[in-house]
């Protein structure tokens, strides 16, 4: 049984020509839809060339989640966008292993940093807050 339609909220941040979001918790047909759609849609829109999906705060991944992960990378290579995968957790792995799920053409990284760095974006050289040239004393 369903509530009714439930607001995806998924946010998608933009650095640079990368797009960036995440699965916060297990998608249904409805909201993996409007997913894939906002996101195709502002890969287009914005002309990203890079994407990265951080799946860390999901504990876990049936062969729907995989299949939509899949079919959005597709598309969005289709569209000129690479797309990783981020934040995989060892227990999901396994899971995915264990069940025979194959994440077919999807790239992933072990966190969203080296999601980013693989994309060709880097982090700043020095720490926010680091030098106040010209602050008052």
């Amino acid at each position: 049984m369903s509530g009714g339609p439930r607001p995806v909220g998924v946010p998608i941040l933009r650095l640079g020509d990368v797009l960036v979001t995440g699965l916060l918790n297990e998608l249904d047909d409805r909201a993996a839809i409007a997913f894939t759609e906002e996101l195709t849609a502002r890969i287009s829109a914005e002309g990203a060339r890079g994407v990265l999906i951080d799946i860390s705060r999901l504990e876990i991944i049936d062969s729907f989640v995989a299949r939509t992960l899949m079919e959005l990378t597709t598309v969005s290579r289709l569209l000129g966008a690479r797309v990783i995968v981020a934040g995989m957790r060892p227990p999901v792995a396994i899971t995915l292993v264990e069940l025979g799920i194959e994440l077919v053409g999807v790239e992933t990284a072990l966190n969203p940093e080296q999601g980013l760095a693989a994309l060709g974006w880097r982090q700043a050289q020095e720490p926010l807050g680091g030098s106040r040239r010209g602050a008052a004393r």
